[in-house]
């Protein structure tokens, strides 16, 4: 299994690899109030793909927080019923056989 993860990776590392070196172009990126920012294309690419990245994991951290928070809080919850499930049984009072 790991030599067929390496494959693929090396696989994928090809492809984009190939990518980059066919769209070298220069592309001019045109934004407001007359500002233009020229590069290549796969730079363009690369920059606004991690951009998307990164605006997709801020979008749900709050959410991981959020469970994260719910699952330390169903963590202690079970912790103080063992607790009190622990104590209940050992102040039973044993009964006597007659």
């Amino acid at each position: 299994m790991r030599y067929f993860d390496w494959a693929l990776r090396i696989v994928l590392f090809i492809v984009l690899l190939g990518f980059a070196v066919k769209n070298d172009q220069p592309v001019t990126l045109r934004y407001f109030f007359g500002y233009e920012w020229q590069s290549s294309l796969v730079v363009a690419l690369l920059l606004f793909f991690a951009a998307g990245t990164v605006v997709g994991v801020l979008a749900m951290f709050s959410n991981v927080l959020q469970q994260r928070r719910e699952i330390a809080r169903l963590k202690r919850d079970i912790r103080v019923k063992n607790k009190l499930a622990d104590i209940g049984e050992t102040q039973q009072i044993p009964i006597q056989p007659s």
